[in-house]
């Protein structure tokens, strides 16, 4: 008898559990999480980015504030470094003024949150004065590209945890517009540099996503495979349909032209001067 009544406990435990344990694995096995009341899936949410410039003037909350962070450093970092800063601007007149340098109308100062991501040695550069050792070594081509790489990997994974969210991001780079300045209103000290600003918050409009370049362009087997001519062509079919058929700013062109246009002149040529006032660039030979 009591081998029944342990059987049938056993039955009503799974008959009841299964519906939970089989919900758990599809979640899991497909990638799905729920944000905003919506089922969405990891692939879909990063193939959809698109860059926001339009939000609500609604403010990110400190705890979601702080889980964007927590994403950030969790980020690979190479030999542990974490080379870089994070700075959450807040002051309005600096927002402001950040706005006006980098170009970007109503999607500093109107967003959740805007961050600037600094290339940092700085720190370390105090480590080695610390220790007594000479900081000579971190102002080489190879400390300088490994902090700008863990920077830009800990800004790609709070986009990554923000879009899942369902916020929009709009990375800033018009803030290399005028880095003394930048360096100035945030109080940067040598051995750092502001690569780029990053705005977060609750979209009030979404463009639609570029259409990339074909995966054959991008990826090669064993040896580099320059871009061909009929890769070219087809994508600046593709390319110009886009631009004509987007619901925002049409435009009568393409991928081969805009590249073109951008490259025809140098692209802010003061920033090799701004890293030597930094102290970066007196050995970049070595």
């Amino acid at each position: 008898m009591a081998t029944i009544k342990h059987q049938f406990e056993n039955f009503l435990k799974t008959f009841f559990l299964f519906p939970f344990f089989f919900f758990c694995y599809t979640k899991v096995e497909r990638n799905l999480y729920v944000t905003g009341g919506k089922t969405m899936d990891l692939f879909d949410t990063f193939t959809r980015h698109s860059s926001v410039r339009d939000f609500q003037p609604r403010p990110l909350s400190k705890e979601l504030k702080q889980k964007l962070v927590t994403v950030a450093q969790s980020g690979s970092s190479s030999n542990f470094v974490q080379a870089y800063s994070i700075i959450e601007v807040s002051d309005p007149e600096k927002l402001a003024e950040i706005e006006k340098l980098a170009g970007a109308p109503n999607y500093i100062t109107r967003t959740g949150v805007f961050y600037l991501f600094i290339a940092d040695l700085h720190k370390h550069q105090q480590l080695l004065t610390q220790a007594g050792l000479p900081d000579t070594h971190l102002t080489t081509m190879e400390p300088f590209i490994v902090s700008a790489v863990d920077t830009t990997i800990a800004a790609q994974n709070m986009v990554a945890y923000a879009e899942a969210q369902d916020l929009g991001i709009c990375y800033i780079g018009g803030i290399r517009n005028d880095l003394p300045r930048i360096a100035e209103l945030v109080g940067l000290p040598k051995l750092t540099f502001p690569l780029f600003g990053l705005t977060i918050g609750y979209p009030q409009h979404r463009n639609e996503p570029k259409v990339r370049l074909p995966q054959e362009a991008i990826v090669s087997v064993d040896q580099y495979q320059p871009l061909t001519q009929e890769q070219t062509a087809q994508y600046n079919q593709t390319t110009e349909a886009y631009y004509a058929q987007r619901s925002s700013n049409q435009q009568q062109t393409n991928w081969q032209t805009k590249m073109t246009e951008f490259f025809r002149e140098p692209r802010r040529p003061d920033v090799a001067a701004f890293m030597k006032q930094q102290g970066f660039s007196d050995h970049f030979g070595e």
